[in-house]
């Protein structure tokens, strides 16, 4: 681990570059943006809306330019009616695809230990439950 002290980066006031990496890929959609175009390669706007039922119309378009911004994600637009645009992820935008894979691989784990101790305590008699 490197010295945390107080750091600077695009406009970014960071302590340590766990903080930095966080404020880039960070909450609940980036990732999963980031992960689908990793997996499924290049994507229009209504693919990856479709990958993600729950994400709303504003907030994709918000997190694709923010990860457009912070140079992970390529927007390509083409000069066709009505307008085409691919996203994908630019090469260094490629480099976070194993960190992801992770996050995947411990999250399996993650559902496998705690689904076979909710089985299991389904699958006990109510009765047998001292209240």
């Amino acid at each position: 681990m490197s010295d945390c002290s107080i750091k600077r980066c695009r406009g970014r006031e960071y302590y340590c570059t766990v903080e930095l990496t966080l404020n880039i890929i960070g909450g609940k959609w980036k990732p999963i943006i980031l992960y689908h175009l990793g997996n499924g390669g290049t994507r229009r706007f209504g693919e990856l809306k479709k990958a993600m039922p729950n994400i709303t119309q504003k907030m994709l378009t918000q997190q694709l330019r923010e990860l457009e911004h912070d140079g992970l994600v390529h927007r390509k637009v083409y000069a066709e009616v009505p307008p085409r645009v691919e996203y994908s992820l630019t090469e260094f935008g490629l480099t976070i695809l194993p960190v992801l894979q992770s996050l995947s691989q411990w999250g399996n784990k993650y559902e496998n230990k705690y689904q076979e101790a909710q089985e299991i305590q389904e699958n006990i008699p109510k009765e047998s439950i001292l209240i």
